[in-house]
């Protein structure tokens, strides 16, 4: 009898290692298993943060074009402001000319918080990125090419053209 125990036993103990095998190769493919699902996992998460960067980066400019947009509608008040503060200092009305410089001011002050800023134009040379010439002036007072007169005061926002300068240009006849 006692070797059929012995012999019992090594069967049993051929079955577990066989056993063992097969959980060790199961174990190893579920870890290999894990590991795909990871690396996939890893590619999703990085695919998610480009996407939103992308998201944020969109809705950033979106936000700017439409700032952009509305500056733009405000330009013309700015134009109609100004021609008022001319008006009442050609006739000496006082009061609404400190009214509307006060409005004028507060809204200078506004475009420059966004980013705008007006393009210096009467002295300085005529350059065709920031400057519209829409008359040329025959004079020999004034070296060909200088702007002699601002007819619509152009502006920058954030360093880029947002609208020419409307201007006028001298031309010499030396030039």
């Amino acid at each position: 009898m006692p070797s059929k125990s012995k012999g019992g036993r090594r069967e049993k103990k051929e079955e577990l290692k066989r056993r063992i095998k097969e959980l060790e190769s199961a174990l190893e493919k579920e870890r290999e298993k894990a590991e795909r699902y990871l690396s996939r996992l890893k590619y999703a998460l990085a695919d998610l943060d480009n996407l939103r960067k992308e998201v944020d980066r969109r809705m950033e400019e979106a936000a700017e074009r439409g700032k952009r947009d509305l500056i733009l509608e405000l330009l013309p008040i700015v134009d109609e402001l100004q021609m008022a503060i001319e008006a009442a200092r050609r006739t000496g009305e006082s009061e609404v000319l400190k009214g509307v410089e006060m409005v004028m001011r507060k809204l200078e002050r506004l475009l420059e918080r966004e980013g705008v800023s007006p393009i210096e134009a009467v002295g300085r040379f005529f350059d065709p990125y920031l400057h519209e010439a829409i008359q040329r002036v025959e004079t020999s007072e004034h070296p060909d090419g200088m702007i002699l007169e601002e007819l619509r005061r152009g502006y920058l926002y954030k360093g880029n053209l947002l609208r020419a300068s409307l201007v006028k240009v001298a031309g010499n006849p030396k030039g």
